[in-house]
């Protein structure tokens, strides 16, 4: 357990992922105390920071929300020295977050080498049944916890997330966005899951610059809700599509930002392949727990590949998703994966069975995949 080996452990997901109640049962089993960072009540003993973890220099102190106070970074680096010197190297403080790694490390510079980050994901296919309406429940109403469980009213439950993010939690972050202005981005986006980024064109929709644009995105993608899928650059004599792809990560969002309902009104929609895709991409990338690099592969003159895995130990897997029962090869397909030299190829589909279709290219289902996928992760 990371506890065991760190002073300071970060546990990041966005709101309502299950955070708090991991954390609240970590703390059943040690001397511990609990921070809500949101609460004025919890902000007031924190007037004297070095005052208050010295009084809590024995339990185990769990703040959560920590993106809201950032400063409290330079605090916790005496502290934690401290208590090093004092022969307890490690499990001082649990501290959760609703932003990405990246924009936590701008503020926890100061305890590089003392902190382990764990990023803590909506349901994956390999926490549900096995069953294909548990596997259709989940790319409907996505995998955050309670809109999962929930029967009629998920789609409430979403609505009421996406309008505290836009309405509470992103203008106490600092960015002074109208909240419409950034629904219609975030619906955009819905539009174009799984469009390669043009950031000309969504400026140009939301009637704002370039810059402006992608000040948006990165906030989406700090807050861990939107996922930049980067392009595979190859040293090979073909022009390359550099621009990242662009999805939506919790599909019950995208189909909430949509509109949609259920799943007779999800096969009517447009959207339904790329959904799809977006939902296959983000379950297997849960899987990988961050252990492998990811990218999708696109030439100029169609070749492409839906998701490049590269493994720890340098292994190349490509992966081609489809929305059909009886999957096929193509020469993109044949061309992609020679371009990239992969050492295993699979096209993970809506069918039942597993099956090679060549030598070097099996088709199976979500669960198979990530089963397989996990499987291997461990071993190596």
């Amino acid at each position: 357990m990371l506890l065991e080996n760190f002073p300071v452990v970060a546990l990041l997901g966005p709101r309502q992922v299950g955070k708090t109640t991991l954390a609240l049962e970590i703390a059943k089993d040690r001397d511990s105390v609990y921070l809500d960072l949101e609460s004025n009540q919890d902000l007031a003993k924190l007037s004297d920071p070095s005052l208050y973890f010295e009084d809590q220099k024995d339990k185990l102190v769990i703040l959560d929300e920590i993106q809201r106070i950032p400063e409290l970074f330079r605090e916790l680096r005496g502290i934690v020295d401290n208590n090093i010197r004092q022969g307890r190297p490690s499990g001082h403080f649990l501290i959760l977050g609703s932003a990405s790694i990246d924009l936590l490390k701008q503020s926890s510079e100061s305890l590089a080498g003392r902190i382990a980050y764990l990023e803590l994901d909506p349901l994956d296919i390999l926490e549900i049944d096995n069953t294909k309406s548990s596997v259709d429940s989940l790319w409907v109403k996505g995998g955050f916890p309670v809109s999962y469980l929930l029967s009629e009213q998920s789609m409430v439950w979403r609505e009421n997330f996406i309008r505290t993010y836009l309405e509470r939690d992103i203008p106490q972050l600092g960015p002074r966005i109208p909240a419409e202005t950034l629904r219609r981005f975030w619906t955009m986006l819905a539009n174009l899951q799984g469009s390669k980024l043009n950031v000309s064109n969504i400026a140009s929709s939301l009637g704002v610059d370039g810059k402006t644009v992608n000040k948006y995105l990165d906030l989406m993608v700090d807050l861990l809700l939107v996922r930049r899928l980067p392009s595979y650059q190859l040293n090979i004599n073909k022009r390359l599509v550099k621009s990242p792809k662009i999805y939506v990560r919790d599909s019950g969002l995208v189909h909430n930002l949509l509109s949609i309902s259920d799943k007779e009104q999800l096969l009517g929609h447009p959207i339904v392949g790329m959904s799809w895709e977006g939902f296959i991409i983000e379950n297997i990338l849960r899987v990988t727990t961050n252990k492998a690099n990811a990218y999708f592969y696109s030439t100029a003159s169609g070749t492409e590949m839906d998701l490049v895995l590269e493994m720890p130990n340098s292994e190349i897997w490509a992966i081609e998703v489809k929305r059909s029962s009886a999957p096929k090869l193509n020469k993109r397909f044949r061309q992609a994966t020679k371009d990239i030299q992969s050492h295993r190829n699979f096209i993970v589909y809506s069918g039942n069975d597993e099956y090679r279709v060549e030598s070097d290219t099996t088709v199976l289902t979500l669960r198979a995949f990530a089963e397989k996928l996990q499987e291997y992760i461990k071993s190596i």
